[in-house]
């Protein structure tokens, strides 16, 4: 075999191996959004007691989410907006660890 060619076999582990950092990144914003979401809607429908002016005392853990989401709330439309910073971190995350592991795939196979 040439020096210059890669064989069949180096090709297909070099294609296994890659991962496709943008399809990642929108696998995991859409879970984490959507885990987020369902969380936050599973309480309303859950129930709990409310105060005098309308917020509900449901869900303290998820509420501390407010901490680090901006007007994330224990409601329907906090949901939403949980699901936005649900999604956008996802990405974030996602296609930082798609590049990472493609970098360190490259390193590995030159």
């Amino acid at each position: 075999m040439a020096a210059g060619r890669i064989s069949e076999e180096e090709k297909l582990l070099r294609g296994v191996l890659r991962l496709n950092a943008k399809i990642l990144g929108l696998v995991l914003g859409l879970l984490a959004g959507g885990i987020v979401f369902m969380a936050t809607n599973w309480l309303l429908i859950k129930g709990g007691p409310t105060t005098p002016d309308g917020r509900h005392l449901v869900g303290p853990h998820l509420q501390l989410l407010s901490q680090f989401f901006i007007g994330y709330r224990v409601s329907f439309l906090g949901s939403l907006i949980g699901f936005l910073y649900g999604f956008a971190l996802g990405t974030i995350c996602g296609s930082a660890i798609g590049w990472i592991y493609n970098k360190i795939v490259d390193l590995r196979t030159k």
